[in-house]
């Protein structure tokens, strides 16, 4: 399994980017995809996440600012990114995975950085 992440840059304060991230490979048709962030000397952390079925969650620091969504039929993720704040600078990685009773699969993308100017 691949997943392959594009969109990242640099921005305004204030202003909008969108992510993108396309799994490819052998993948369960039920699955959570994922972003989460990383800034140098931290621990990565959840930014938000979707079933192929449920409902979106978000961490409260971007609840209201960030969208996720997913095309299920291309197995791609979304992250629409309005209203950015400096401390949104981080690297952005996309994830994918799903239990299949026995086994957790677990995938990363390669990061892409996001940088919000002031």
């Amino acid at each position: 399994v691949q997943l392959q992440a594009f969109g990242g840059g640099l921005v305004q304060v204030g202003g909008s980017l969108r992510l993108s991230c396309a799994a490819s490979g052998s993948i369960s048709s039920t699955n959570n995809m994922s972003w989460y962030r990383q800034v140098a000397g931290k621990q990565r952390e959840l930014v938000a996440s979707v079933t192929n079925g449920g409902s979106p969650n978000y961490a409260d620091s971007v609840k209201g600012r960030f969208t996720i969504s997913r095309n299920n039929d291309k197995n791609t993720v979304y992250l629409q990114m309005n209203s950015l704040k400096p401390e949104d600078t981080a690297v952005y990685y996309c994830n994918i995975r799903w239990w299949d009773g026995r086994t957790l699969s677990n995938y990363w993308g390669q990061g892409t950085q996001v940088t919000v100017s002031s």
